[in-house]
């Protein structure tokens, strides 16, 4: 059903735990494309034993580079893109199949629902401790609690998992390198698919991967992927959150309308301006 892209930076057991919780908890048969960044910690050897569909660089070359070379390789026509950092919960992928049925277009973001560990004040998050890492990761307790985590649809997809059509990942072009290692990557590929006419970027509630949280990023010096995005786009980001894909709102239909023409809006479209003529 999908082409699932991972990549992955040195972090062989987080990944060999994302790898069988996509074989172990998934309803369909998906390909599963690595690209491993560096690969010191024995991930690349991994992969090659696994007879895993891979890419793969010497040096971390970010997310942006990495996800796209490793979409270069997806056979389906889904891409959905996934961390190393994620364990996908049973029926994560049935969930998403079911959205996907009742679609019109194929010009879409669909976003899975995590559960995290550290309450970020996240909206579009379930809050729960499951552990921090592999070592204290209590896989039993999260599978038995399961029926317990359910969440309505939300707007605002945009963070992993993300799933859209083959087609449209490549018609916008992938992940811009100009965000490389990362930071705002996301966001811009959101803003991509919004400019190239798409208005469903929705969240799916039953959709469930629990999320360790930031053992990557948290590696690598970022870029100041908000002033990117601002004299890219002209707005802010948090324009966008909140006036094009209300970020966290119920879902009340799978298509966002357009922003509201408040007066309120045009302020803060203003502001934005102001921002990055001064900036």
């Amino acid at each position: 059903m999908f082409s699932i892209i991972i990549p992955s930076w040195n972090n062989l057991e987080l990944l060999k735990l994302c790898v069988r919780s996509i074989r172990q908890n998934s309803a369909y048969p998906h390909q599963i494309i690595i690209h491993v960044n560096d690969g010191s910690d024995g991930s690349l050897a991994w992969v090659r034993e696994q007879n895993l569909t891979h890419s793969a660089s010497p040096d971390n070359i970010g997310i942006c580079l990495a996800v796209n070379e490793a979409a270069m390789h997806a056979t389906q026509d889904y891409i959905l893109y996934l961390n190393d950092d994620m364990y996908c919960c049973p029926g994560w992928d049935s969930a998403l199949v079911n959205k996907l049925k009742g679609l019109e277009t194929d010009l879409f973001m669909l976003s899975g629902t995590m559960i995290e560990p550290n309450d970020t004040q996240n909206p579009c998050v379930i809050v729960r401790d499951y552990g921090r890492d592999v070592g204290d990761f209590d896989e039993a307790t999260l599978l038995a609690e399961l029926p317990q985590h359910r969440k309505a649809d939300w707007c605002g997809a945009t963070w992993p998992p993300t799933l859209v059509t083959r087609r449209w990942w490549f018609r916008v072009g992938g992940y811009s390198s100009e965000f490389s290692p990362g930071m705002s990557s996301d966001n811009d590929f959101s803003m991509k698919l919004w400019d190239a006419g798409c208005r469903v970027f929705l969240g799916v509630g039953d959709s469930l991967v629990y999320h360790f949280q930031c053992k990557s990023t948290g590696k690598i010096k970022k870029n100041n992927g908000g002033k990117q995005f601002l004299h890219k786009w002209g707005m802010r980001q948090s324009v966008f959150d909140r006036y094009f894909l209300r970020r966290g709102q119920i879902a009340q239909g799978p298509a966002l309308a357009e922003p509201e023409d408040t007066g309120e809006f045009r302020w803060q479209m203003l502001r934005s301006r102001i921002k990055r003529a001064l900036s």
